[in-house]
């Protein structure tokens, strides 16, 4: 186990917020029309579940089974909302794009907070380095999301 920081409950955060954005990005690749979105979802999940997986191991054994199954809960109410728009009307790829943006969002306001608590060097390049794939993942759907504003 690596070196613990001070405050595991930030880590916990991070794994709910991450878990909830798989949820999300799995039902979106079944709702999504288009191949290329699918295939952009599917990447970002992968990046999702791999911080989940880099996360856990500055848990504790007990607390890393404890939330390794759950979900942020704000981030399931976006994605019932989400689903919610679709049963009403048939929600488009924009739209599902613009809910992800918001997802992508909290997953980078939760791992700063982590980061302003001064965490341990590894710990803090860790999450640097997770924050940059996310950051990576937010700017990919803010382009789509604009691209697709602009053509619709």
């Amino acid at each position: 186990m690596n070196q613990l920081p001070a405050n595991i409950d930030k880590i916990s955060d991070i794994i709910k917020v991450l878990n909830g954005g798989i949820e999300f990005y799995k039902d979106g690749i079944k709702k999504v029309a288009g191949h290329n979105i699918q295939a952009m979802f599917n990447r970002m999940l992968e990046e999702k579940q791999q911080a989940v997986l880099t996360l856990q191991a500055y848990l504790p054994e007990q607390k890393s089974a404890k939330v390794s199954g759950n979900t942020d809960w704000s981030i399931g109410v976006r994605n019932m909302y989400t689903k919610l728009l679709g049963a009403l009307n048939p929600i488009n790829d924009h739209n599902y794009v613009k809910q992800l943006e918001s997802v992508e969002d909290k997953v980078l306001a939760k791992i700063n907070d982590a980061l302003e608590e001064k965490p341990p060097q590894q710990f803090a390049c860790e999450l640097r380095r997770i924050r940059s794939r996310m950051q990576q993942c937010r700017e990919e759907l803010g382009s789509f999301h604009h691209a697709t504003a602009i053509a619709g």
